[in-house]
């Protein structure tokens, strides 16, 4: 599903965002950053959040994108509510989502990370079938993290050694970072 030396995924709807520039020299990819997105806010399946990250948003589409003019970001990901995947950036490049960030003391979280967009908001529950697309595509970075760290290659930790998932929050000093209500989590995954 992700090809690691492309940094391109086979099963998502490929987007290509100008919105992005290469990692630092021997930066490390070892963080998934999750966001919320939807535009405008609380709707969903429109043409405006893919038109976003491809610098061709309409700003008199709607009252709440004028604060929007100029603003030049993307992600790496997008699931959509039904589960489709969209790709704007190559993993192997750097997609400007997480703006002036930290975690866990590290700065420019954009430099170590990938971001994955989930079509939603953080008042109402995500969708099953976003979550079933979620977990495929960690599933893939853990089959990338294994397949690489043998080739000497960029690795992407999503859990622990002991093989708990990794819980935390990034702090950007723009978004909500809020845990997910209990009933919107996705169910833990089983082999």
């Amino acid at each position: 599903m992700l090809d690691p030396q492309s940094g391109w995924c086979s099963g998502a709807r490929r987007c290509r965002s100008p919105n992005c520039d290469a990692r630092p020299l021997g930066a490390v990819v070892d963080l998934l950053v999750i966001h919320g997105i939807s535009l405008p806010a609380g709707q969903y399946g429109g043409p405006h959040i893919e038109a976003l990250f491809l610098n061709q948003l309409d700003y008199a589409a709607h009252a709440s994108f004028a604060s929007l003019q100029g603003l030049r970001v993307s992600a790496h990901f997008l699931i959509r509510r039904d589960g489709e995947l969209l790709q704007f950036v190559a993993t192997s490049d750097r997609a400007w989502h997480a703006g002036v960030s930290s975690f866990q003391g590290r700065t420019a979280c954009n430099d170590f990370s990938v971001g994955i967009e989930l079509e939603g908001c953080d008042e109402e529950p995500y969708e099953e079938a976003q979550y079933v697309q979620l977990v495929v595509l960690r599933g893939a970075y853990s089959r990338v993290t294994r397949a690489c760290h043998r080739r000497g290659l960029w690795v992407i930790p999503i859990s622990r050694p002991d093989g708990k998932p990794i819980r935390a929050r990034i702090l950007t000093g723009r978004a909500i970072d809020a845990p997910l209500p209990r009933k919107t989590r996705p169910r833990r995954e089983t082999r």
